[in-house]
């Protein structure tokens, strides 16, 4: 019988096995290289307390209820010009009266998730449906029990935006601008050490850009919608700032006068707020594609922090008290989205799926580090 020497034997097996690895690597070489994402920025928008009902079907006429001394709403006087602006025969004239960009460039370039009329749910996980849990699940890609409530304690999860700073390709080009100032510790500035604009800060001279220094004064000079919450038109002219002098990859805008409006009983400034925040989307992509560094390699994100209740009586509200709280809506539109437009018959999309979606986009795997996040949105991802 003719036998192989020993050391013959393990040179084979040598060279074997080695081939076998240069094919293993070079198959997961190119399969990195098919899911290569041409988004090399994410712009992430949330809107405070912003519901489906709105976003998918335009204004409601029953919550256009005349001014009462005791429950607020709408002021007799700008019943007829809020009707005119806002109301139209089918939901689809009416919401493109509230949201004209959204719906006019986004969502038919784009996905938007969270009609349940189509059959296209999307809801948070966490058990609270208030703001400081929401963000917390959105950011960092799971509830955390924990969280409770709006107590503005730093945050002991990582977020998103904090993870991605931590790579070498981000770090120093990730930021936000929230017009909450619970941000702060939701971001845990402390850890995470991000450039953060939030209302009512007030910077060390020096420290910030000559226009965020006049923004801050305004907000000083001009009496806040509340002690935590300022106008979004101070978060939209810091965010534009801030692309001009720190040009992020990654960056967060935290609108929020919805959800402010809403809980004052005023469905006129909440529409209003609402039509004031697509043209803030609007004005700052046109910023990006001007930019070169931005121009068609940039996706925006779009989501609320939670849902709201849907009667005239409790649509103000929002908690895990309050019906329909947890219902949300999720938006994608970018170099990589496939031009879907409005979801139809999906499975549920959750809001803790936004933190891996962002990082996806960008090429990078969220749940790699912390396998507890839930996955990406895949729909809105390139083919694998």
């Amino acid at each position: 019988m003719f036998t192989v020497p020993r050391p013959a034997l393990k040179f084979a097996a040598r060279c074997f096995f080695g081939a076998w690895r240069l094919a293993l690597g070079a198959f997961f070489a190119l399969s990195a290289h098919a899911v290569e994402t041409k988004t090399r920025n994410v712009l992430l928008v949330t809107l405070d307390g912003l519901r489906w009902q709105e976003v998918y079907r335009g204004a409601e006429e029953a919550l256009m209820t005349i001014d009462k001394v005791a429950g607020g709403g709408v002021p007799s006087g700008s019943m007829t010009a809020l009707r005119a602006d806002f109301l139209a025969a089918t939901p689809e004239e009416r919401r493109q009266k509230l949201m004209p960009f959204f719906w006019g460039t986004l969502v038919p370039r784009g996905q938007a998730f969270g009609n349940r009329d189509l059959g296209s749910p999307a809801r948070v996980l966490n058990a609270e449906s208030v703001s400081y849990p929401g963000y917390n699940e959105l950011l960092t890609g799971a509830p955390d029990p924990l969280i409770i409530n709006n107590t503005p304690l730093p945050n002991r999860n990582v977020t998103v935006l904090e993870w991605l700073n931590g790579r070498p390709a981000f770090r120093g080009r990730v930021g936000a601008a929230a017009a909450w100032n619970v941000f702060v510790p939701i971001i845990n500035v402390g850890r995470s050490r991000l450039p953060v604009f939030v209302t009512q800060q007030q910077s060390a001279r020096g420290s910030v850009s000559p226009r965020i220094a006049e923004i801050e004064q305004w907000m000083a000079d001009i009496p806040p919608i509340s002690p935590s919450e300022n106008f979004d038109a101070f978060v939209y002219h810091a965010t534009v700032d801030l692309f001009d002098t720190l040009k992020p990859r990654v960056f967060l805008l935290a609108l929020g006068e919805p959800d402010e409006w809403a809980h004052a009983r005023r469905y006129d400034r909440y529409l209003y707020s609402i039509q004031r925040c697509d043209r803030f989307i609007r004005q700052l992509w046109e910023k990006l594609q001007a930019l070169p560094q931005y121009r068609d390699t940039t996706t925006i994100v779009l989501s609320p922090d939670h849902g709201r209740g849907i009667t005239p009586e409790d649509w103000t509200s929002h908690g895990k008290k309050v019906p329909h709280s947890e219902q949300t809506w999720f938006a994608a539109f970018g170099p990589d989205t496939p031009a879907r437009g409005e979801r139809r018959g999906t499975a549920e999309v959750h809001q803790a799926q936004v933190a891996a979606t962002v990082a996806a986009l960008l090429g990078e795997d969220y749940r790699e580090a912390f396998p507890q996040a839930a996955p990406p949105v895949g729909d809105v991802l390139p083919a694998h």
